[in-house]
């Protein structure tokens, strides 16, 4: 009885070039979509907890304190050295405090838990999965801003009328038509998303949610204290004009703007470059360090 010959081994051509990782596995390699990325950090930000509430915050919040604002200055005589936009958009001062908790938690949260093990395993591109929480973050925080500068402007344009700011005063009704009032809404929801993008990109650094809200909150609020007990007129300058929060919310002034520190939209550069670089940073060791 004959006996069959032995199966030989199949070779690969030694000429034949490697197959790269990304091509023969597209879920662990650069095919990776940030379509995908999108979906899945959509999904963990909106099952967190505490997200529904911290964006419920930032509306109630901003419009709460910017009507108690509004309801508490009075002009009887006109010629009140008041900004009724920027007065009526108080609110935001301590609304952004809660967009920044909202734009740490969306990573130092899955550090606290360990799942950004799990994350990066999923999607080892790991400045595509930083671009798809700023995204879902900024498009929350867009949204939420916009309903709390709408409020905040309605409650302010229906309480001071009432209060003296009246056209006969020289104070028109609060309106989006106008043109500064349009731009301090615009500007004031803008503000609001980059303080999350800055503060997504401090968490990314700094990886501990505890420390990392201490440090923005103090970058934000710090700022303003500091410039109002620094006697040098130089020091004073330089604070407000590049600190995120005194620069950034000179985007809400309407009158008086030759007096301002800087100009309301390159107020809005400053702030836009505090969160670039937080998260060009964040995003740099976030590929070098483990895990």
């Amino acid at each position: 009885m004959s006996q069959a010959p032995p199966a030989q081994e199949a070779h690969l051509p030694d000429d034949l070039p490697a197959q790269p990782a990304a091509r023969r596995n597209p879920r662990h390699g650069g095919w990776t979509s940030l379509r995908e990325a999108l979906h899945a950090e959509w999904t963990k930000l909106c099952t967190l907890p505490g997200t529904p509430w911290l964006v419920a915050a930032i509306i109630v919040l901003t419009v709460a304190v910017s009507t108690a604002a509004a309801a508490a200055v009075t002009c009887p005589s006109g010629g009140c050295a008041v900004d009724p936009a920027k007065l009526s958009l108080t609110g935001i001062d301590l609304g952004q405090a809660v967009a920044a908790i909202l734009g740490i938690l969306a990573i130092s949260s899955e550090y606290s838990t360990g799942m950004i093990r799990a994350t990066i395993t999923a999607m080892p591109r790991r400045t595509t999965v930083l671009a798809a929480k700023a995204a879902i973050v900024t498009g929350l925080v867009l949204a939420a801003g916009t309903i709390a500068v709408l409020g905040s402007l309605l409650a302010g344009r229906l309480i001071l009328s009432g209060h003296g700011f009246t056209p006969a005063h020289g104070y028109p009704p609060l309106s989006l038509g106008d043109g500064p009032v349009l731009r301090a809404a615009v500007g004031s929801v803008l503000y609001l998303a980059l303080i999350a993008l800055l503060s997504l990109g401090i968490a990314t650094i700094i990886r501990d949610p505890g420390p990392a809200i201490g440090i923005v909150l103090g970058l934000l609020y710090l700022a303003p204290i500091i410039a109002a007990v620094v006697t040098s007129p130089h020091w004073h300058n330089s604070i407000e004009r590049y600190a995120p929060m005194t620069a950034g919310l000179a985007i809400q002034a309407t009158t008086g703007l030759r007096g301002q520190p800087i100009s309301p939209w390159a107020a809005v550069g400053v702030v836009a470059a505090w969160a670039a670089a937080a998260l060009l940073t964040g995003g740099l060791l976030l590929r070098l360090r483990d895990a």
